[in-house]
């Protein structure tokens, strides 16, 4: 379970990357170019947009990278991402993906209760 929740946990990140960047620039050409009406117009929170499209892959490929050793911080971070990212960029065609491999990837590592390892976390 704690190697699913690796490589979901660096898959998820990655494609939260993907998502980020492209929030991240947006919001940046809209503030530069200025908003275009009922084309592009600027997000209620530039703010947690442009803090949540770098925290929250960050938080998955850390959880990811953690799941293996500390499976219980992985999975906390790995949930904690993905609760993120449904927060910041709510749930649509190129968020489910994200959201769907961190918060799995989080509840298999809280759930390695018995590890792979011989150092259990509960």
């Amino acid at each position: 379970m704690r190697n699913a929740a690796l490589v979901l946990g660096i898959i998820g990140g990655i494609l939260g990357m993907i998502v980020g960047f492209f929030s991240y620039g947006y919001t940046e050409v809209v503030d530069r170019f200025g908003e275009v009406p009922d084309i592009a117009e600027q997000v209620e929170n530039v703010g947690l947009i442009r803090t949540m499209s770098l925290l929250a892959p960050l938080l998955a490929i850390a959880g990811g990278a953690m799941a293996k050793v500390r499976a219980l911080w992985g999975g906390v971070l790995l949930l904690a991402s993905a609760a993120g990212m449904h927060y910041a960029f709510g749930f649509g065609v190129f968020t489910m993906f994200p959201i769907a491999f961190c918060g799995l990837g989080g509840v298999l590592a809280i759930a390695a209760g018995k590890p792979d390892e011989p150092k259990a976390h509960f």
